[in-house]
């Protein structure tokens, strides 16, 4: 019985994952509370730490610089202006496939990504089960419950909207920012082209099913303690709708017109004009007859029901297809093998505060 399949997270597992380059990338900003209590926790068979500071306001800089001196693992770069999560993100990915990384673990600053979930994210990627792992918040009603009721109902909706959106119809969750990823396939990813906001995570998940990769849910809870979150709901509840639309679009035209050709992309050719055709109709002979003060002829309406009827019922076959297209083979070539490389503890791991301010990004340590 192999490790992966006792269920366990023991010694001689943690060890294992040691003969791998294993990176994790952590975007900061003004953490500077609960930053270094998060390094500290980051455990010790990680191969190299990657961390961004986004253009912080208050001493996330200074407690990263005692780190970096501390801890040999640290690589740390720091923007000149924020670039968002996701724009941070990007940029510890770039140093992440630099370091060689087979595997790259994404986590925020704040400390709400109990890391003792890790292998589990971990396992399928290194055993070649899936290309992408991400936690899931909705297995855990109790860990649910300390969730917000605007918080928790408005991650249920883009849940269900990014199901629409990105294709992966058995993926949930899609917000949480605690995943991990195959370098082999963070590497082909167009990662000048992803969101740089807070989109950031529905913007990958389309990139991915556009090049096929398995993606697998991991039931971790989250933790909720004081942090404050830079999410502004209000403005996010109008920004997201119109890019998650976009990103219907784009999965749509790329996978049924340039990609391939189906009877998928058949039935979206002829089931979406009819709908919006009986629509366009229908809502112009009813706005005409409205103001004329009468009732519309019989056959004006039974033709604007025949378009939408028959529009809708198409489209639904193109969406139970597309159900069934949800990627199941892995894009990873097969189970990782191990990285034998030395680590080198003599690399530099600091510059001084003054060159950090005198370059747009610079990058500590290794």
């Amino acid at each position: 019985m192999s490790l992966y399949e006792t269920g366990k997270n023991s010694l001689e597992e943690l060890e294992f994952f040691e003969s791998f380059n294993i990176t994790v990338v952590i975007p900061a900003y003004n953490e500077e509370r609960k930053i270094e209590g998060v390094i500290r926790s980051i455990p010790f068979y990680i191969s190299h730490i990657v961390i961004v500071d986004d253009a912080s306001t208050d001493q996330t800089g200074d407690v990263l610089e005692k780190m970096v001196i501390e801890d040999p693992r640290i690589s740390l770069i720091r923007h000149k202006k924020n670039q968002g999560v996701g724009g941070a993100t990007i940029s510890g990915f770039y140093k992440a496939l630099q370091l060689g990384a087979q595997v790259v673990v994404k986590i925020d600053g704040d400390g709400q990504m109990p890391l003792e979930y890790l292998p589990q994210l971990l396992w399928p990627l290194i055993y070649g089960e899936a290309d992408y792992t991400k936690g899931n918040r909705f297995h855990d009603f109790k860990a649910l419950r300390q969730m917000g009721i605007v918080r928790r109902f408005g991650n249920l909706a883009l849940s269900f909207l990014a199901k629409i959106a990105t294709g992966y119809w058995d993926c949930f969750d899609p917000t949480n920012g605690f995943f991990a990823i195959r370098g082999e396939v963070l590497s082909q990813l167009p990662l000048d082209k992803i969101d740089k906001s807070y989109f950031f995570e529905h913007s990958i998940l389309g990139y991915l099913y556009l090049s096929r990769a398995l993606i697998r849910d991991i039931p971790i809870p989250a933790q909720y303690g004081d942090e404050i979150s830079h999410l502004s709901i209000s403005r996010e509840l109008f920004s997201f709708p119109p890019r998650l639309i976009a990103t219907l679009v784009k999965r749509l035209i790329f996978k049924n017109f340039l990609y391939d050709f189906s009877m998928e992309s058949i039935y979206l050719m002829i089931g979406l004009p009819l709908f919006l055709s009986g629509v366009i109709y229908g809502g112009y002979n009813w706005l005409y007859y409205s103001f004329k003060g009468v009732g519309a002829p019989t056959g004006t309406v039974v033709v604007s029901a025949l378009l939408l009827i028959l529009g809708f019922q198409i489209i639904l076959s193109a969406v139970e297809m597309d159900l069934r297209s949800t990627p199941c083979k892995p894009r990873g070539k097969g189970p990782l093998k191990s990285d034998n490389k030395v680590k080198n503890e003599d690399t530099p791991k600091s510059h001084t505060l003054k060159e950090v301010a005198e370059s747009e990004i610079v990058t500590a340590g290794r």
